[in-house]
């Protein structure tokens, strides 16, 4: 762990001349006194000694690495699961009782070893799966370590040291800033260098576009957005220089406390909706397993203790060992019946399908259980910039002069994205521009630093998102009509427009933005010789400095106060549909550059080395028209929102961005109505944590909109969320993210724009970018837990059957007619297929137009156990009056079953058959099973032991049997198998016939029919099993008619009701 890690929190404690950055506003204090404070000169920077001083204080300017679990700490937690933990025990009973019977030697032992060998890899198997997710869970961490700076310019004893390590930096450094720098630390800008600095922090803060950046100090208590001279660890410089002192390193950065955050958000990690109900379907499992055992236990006493009864009192008592461990044995069974085994690795299967289909509409699922959780969301809290909107600038409006004074044109700009063929102008005159359109395009194009290249299908802006938008705007405007030569040409690079505009009018000097006059101009040299000066700025400076507007035509006419209130209404209509406006402007007589080419001697120039003699360059400057930008919201987002809206699913916006901003474009989107009064529904994140009672706020019903919020206000609305019992999916893209993508239900970051530390946090992400993505992922999610329901409940049903089996077996007194190694062939092997075949069942068509369940609902409620307890008991039952039909019955409906010449005894014979020994003349006549002839010699009571085996494997394929048919009653829930036919889903019946395959497998290959204690069956013997198997599916339709007829009766009354 690095010192900064170690001294986190600590800072006062060690020093009492700590330089507490959080006590110390550096913000809120003008540059003496910061320098005052951290004892600390800006041209001299901190001697060696005093840096060694403060590193011994404050540690290293690295972030905390925490210490995660441990690896075998990591796999005793995979069994701290009640399924797991049966299984286990069962396992380990298993093991010690073949070991025992091991010393019978032979066939026995490799037969009685199975069963515990096969739950133990299931086990290693599960461990193994949970050990590496939850390796692979914090590398959202190691993400954010990834974009801090490495290295740093430091003025140190009054020296400029290049490529400092940033971890050597500690509070009280003066640091060089310049553009394309990464920040090391949290800094107090104390000096500009150049005339502006502009900062990217959208990922840390949320904001849309870059931040300007000044020296001057700000209110105390203003929020992250708000600090205008601090500069924050891990943001971008995108244009200027400067000069910045370190206020605060390492861990408490802004950025080691959203890394604080996400560790914390980690540890409180809960169990998806489906793991808490398949827990607490494993503790209701364990007592029933536990009550059986003790029953069979009870019911078999007899068997193994006996006593005389003499005076009242019991004496004489007679154990056998054997006996007791036979039915040892038989309890053992009875656990390996109950228990599903092959439900975690059908559960992993159905989440892995989901996967996949979710990944064909773009969302990747980098957590399995999230597949699930999607299914019960009922809250999304999404984040405005890059999620709801493309986080691309793009031009929106232009509006230009009209034949005179006091007209306007307004043209409707479309598109959303840098690419130029993405939309058009509305109403636009192709290839017949006027004179003041072709002054805008020259303008827009030349008074211009961005680029916009293609990559990967996908266009990418180099520079300011804003200049990058006016250059897209000048490839939707067109060529002039003086250009027809040249483009062919150019018809091949993406900006042909702009590369024409920029050969027609050369650039010969730039006068640089600055934050004082809000405005960029070029000089340029047209094709005729002549120099003008082209500029773009805040439409208010450009028209304090304006004394002529251009019209349509190219005429210059005054700029009276009319027209100048004209433009400044239609700029304030615009600045109130939150579009940034930007205008042009420019200047034909520049007598004091008439020949300047750009020569450093040349008198002009001198002016041009001062930024102070910018704004009388700027000056009596001719106004031609405005345009207003935006970062727009993708076109498919209304659409989803609208369907969120139908399936019960609230919307909650969080963003950073400023509220006027955020509010219309929810208007927009649909988030709110055009005219719905929203003053109760929008609030800023300052303003929600000031409130008394927060959950009430959030309880409101419709949609809600929290800007200017930071990544603890997101935190504390996803926490309160999720108290309040909602499923909670949360998405975002940046850094600032994080900490809540990690708390909620389903963390949701965007694949382009999205942050590596925001794609690490998250459980999902959309390889797209688009919020409708998550939507459908949603249904998705809905379908696959549907399935999942009806392959466990299938599962359960079968296992019921299993267990009914055995205590029968037991409460009956028959030789046990199921060994504990063909349950788990049944139950792992031969269930499997259907079981996963059941989640290709097709998703219904209304399932986003239903509310989301609860994630509390009951996976199997009273109704469904009674169905399934009743299909349990036909299981059981047909199971078991197989093995009784072969032992007592020489045909059964017709079916001719004395072929082989097996012996048939009576019912209270087969009930009584351990006092064989004791019965008079009692034989067994041999009998044929397959190529084999199995007889008895002198010990015809084996006929009830080695004798069973045609017996139980009539059980055995009248388990699988029942079972395969089922699986088709698991087709829905409530629908009739008229309705919903096997051949809706092809896979279940090529599932079924795999089944089948591999119990014909183990049926008819002798190797495998001697390890499971089965004998190959006659044609007779197999139409039997299907008459005995096949009631199962008409006694679910029965089942299936009452549940219909009830819901029925009861959805007309909660219509009545609605209405």
């Amino acid at each position: 762990m690095g010192k900064g890690g170690q001294n986190y929190g600590k800072r006062e404690n060690i020093s009492s001349n700590s330089l507490n950055g959080d006590a110390f506003k550096a913000w809120a204090k003008d540059v003496p006194e910061c320098e005052d404070f951290y004892q600390v000169k800006v041209k001299a920077g901190l001697s060696s000694d005093e840096v060694e001083n403060r590193r011994r204080i404050h540690g290293s300017n690295e972030l905390e690495k925490h210490e995660g679990q441990s690896v075998w700490s990591l796999i005793l937690e995979q069994f701290n699961d009640t399924l797991v933990r049966i299984l286990l025990a069962a396992a380990i009973i298993s093991f010690v009782l073949a070991w025992i019977d091991g010393e019978e030697g032979g066939e026995k032992e490799i037969t009685a070893f199975v069963e515990p060998l096969v739950i133990f890899l299931i086990l290693i198997v599960n461990a193994t799966v949970g050990v590496w997710q939850e390796t692979n869970a914090e590398k959202a961490l190691e993400a954010l370590k990834d974009i801090q700076s490495e290295h740093a310019t430091v003025i140190r004893d009054n020296k400029k040291v290049q490529n400092l390590p940033a971890k050597d930096l500690v509070p009280g450094d003066i640091v060089e800033l310049k553009v394309g720098d990464k920040v090391p630390a949290d800094m107090r800008v104390m000096e500009l260098i150049s005339s502006t600095l502009r900062v990217e922090q959208g990922s840390l803060t949320g904001e849309s576009e870059a931040v300007n950046k000044n020296n001057k100090a700000v209110p105390e208590d203003s929020d992250i957005q708000g600090k205008k001279c601090m500069v924050f660890a891990g943001t971008t410089v995108v244009n200027g220089n400067c000069i910045c002192l370190v206020t605060q390193t390492g861990m408490e950065t802004e950025i080691g406390r959203v890394h604080l955050q996400i560790h914390e958000a980690s540890q409180n990690e809960e169990d998806t909706p489906l793991k808490k109900k398949l827990n607490e379907f494993g503790e209701t499992l364990t007592i029933i397993i536990g009550i059986i055992c003790a029953l069979v236990w009870l019911i078999n006493v007899k068997y193994f203790l006996s006593w005389e009864t003499v005076d009242g009192w019991p004496r004489n008592f007679k154990f056998s060992f054997e006996k007791c461990t036979y039915y040892f044995e038989i309890a053992v069974a009875l656990a390996v019946a109950a228990i599903p085994e092959g439900l975690p690795a059908v559960i992993t299967t159905c989440l892995a399908l989901g996967t996949r289909k979710m990944a064909q509409k773009n969302a990747l699922v980098r957590k399995l259980p999230s597949v699930e959780t999607l299914g019960c969301t009922t809250v999304i809290c999404s984040d405005k910039t890059g999620t709801l909107t493309t986080n691309q600038m793009a031009a929106a409006k232009l509006v230009a002069m009209g034949p005179n004074v006091d007209m306007l044109r307004a043209f409707k700009v479309e598109g959303t994205t840098y690419n130029p063929s993405d939309g058009r102008i509305e109403d636009w005159p192709t290839g017949r521009m006027d004179a003041n359109l072709k002054t805008i395009a020259k303008i827009a194009a030349v008074c211009n630093d961005a680029e916009v290249t293609q990559s990967e299908h996908k266009f990418v802006a180099h520079g300011m998102p804003t200049e990058a938008a006016l250059k897209v705007l000048v490839e939707k405007m067109g060529l002039p009509e003086e250009s027809r030569d040249v483009r062919a040409a150019s018809a091949s690079t993406i900006l042909r427009c702009c590369d024409w505009w920029i050969r027609h009018d050369q650039r010969i000097a730039t006068l640089e933005f600055d934050r004082d006059r809000k405005s960029m101009g070029v000089i340029v040299n047209s094709p005729q010789g002549k120099k003008s000066l082209l500029v773009k700025g805040a439409v208010e400076n450009l028209l304090e400095r304006s004394s002529k507007v251009q019209l349509r035509d190219g005429s210059v006419v005054k700029l009276d106060d009319n027209a100048k209130n004209l433009i400044l209404q239609a700029l304030h209509e615009m600045s109130t549909s939150a579009l940034r406006c930007l205008g042009f402007a420019y200047k034909d007589d520049l007598p004091m550059f008439e020949n300047y080419s750009g020569n450093d001697d040349h008198p002009a120039h001198q002016l041009l080395l001062y930024p102070s003699n910018y704004p009388s360059i700027e000056s009596e400057l001719i106004f031609a028209g405005l345009v207003g930008l935006r970062d727009p919201p993708r076109e498919e987002v209304h659409q989803a929102i609208e369907d969120c809206r139908a399936a019960g699913i609230r919307i909650m916006v969080i963003t950073g961005d400023n509220r006027n901003t955020a509010e219309a474009i929810c208007r927009e989107i649909g988030v709110f109505g055009p005219n719905e009064d929203i003053r109760l529904k929008s609030i800023t994140g300052r303003d929600f944590m000031e409130l008394r009672d927060k959950k009430s706020h959030l309880r409101q019903s419709g949609r809600l909109l929290f800007s200017r919020a930071e990544p603890g206000h997101k935190q504390e609305i996803v926490k309160l969320l999720k108290e309040e019992g909602e499923v909670v999916a949360m998405t975002g893209d940046g850094v600032n993210d994080a900490p809540a993508l990690k708390l909620a239900d389903i963390g949701v970051a965007m694949g382009i724009a999205g942050t590596e530390v925001a794609k690490e946090a998250s459980d999902m992400v959309l390889a797209d970018d688009n919020f409708s993505t998550i939507v459908a992922a949603v249904g998705e999610g809905r379908s696959i837990y549907n399935n999942m329901k009806a392959f466990i409940r299938y599962m359960i049903s079968s296992n019921i059957g299993e267990v009914v089996s055995i205590f029968l077996t037991a409460a009956l007194g028959i030789p046990e007619g199921l060994i504990p190694v063909q349950l788990l062939w049944v139950n792992l092997v031969t269930d499997g297929p259907p079981a996963t075949a059941l989640g290709f069942n097709p998703q219904d068509k209304d399932i986003m137009k239903k509310p989301p369940r609860r994630s509390d609902d009951s996976l199997i409620n009273a109704w469904i156990l009674f169905r399934y307890l009743v299909i349990g008991l036909y299981v059981g039952c047909a199971t078991v009056g197989i093995f009784i039909i072969w032992y007592t019955h020489g045909s059964f409906l017709g079916i001719d079953l004395t072929q082989d010449n097996h012996s048939l005894v009576t019912y209270s014979q087969l009930a009584n058959w351990g006092q064989c020994s004791s019965w008079k003349n009692f034989t067994a006549s041999p009998f044929t099973a397959g190529d084999r002839v199995i007889s008895f010699g002198d010990s015809p009571c084996d006929y009830f032991k080695t004798g069973k085996v045609k017996a139980t494997t009539l059980s055995l394929s009248v388990l699988v049997a029942i079972e395969m048919f089922n699986s088709l009653n698991a087709l829905s829930e409530d629908g009739s198998l008229l309705t919903m036919p096997p051949w809706k889903n092809p896979w279940l019946l090529l599932a079924m016939s795999l089944s089948f395959g591999m119990h014909f497998l183990i049926l008819y290959v002798p190797f495998l029919a001697q390890t499971f204690g089965i004998v190959p069956l006659t044609l007779n013997e197999w139409l039997l099993v299907l008459v005995v198997a096949f009631p199962v599916i008409l006694i679910d339709e029965v089942l299936k008619l009452v549940a219909r007829c009830t819901s029925g009766s009861q959805t007309s009354k909660s219509k009545t009701k609605t209405e």
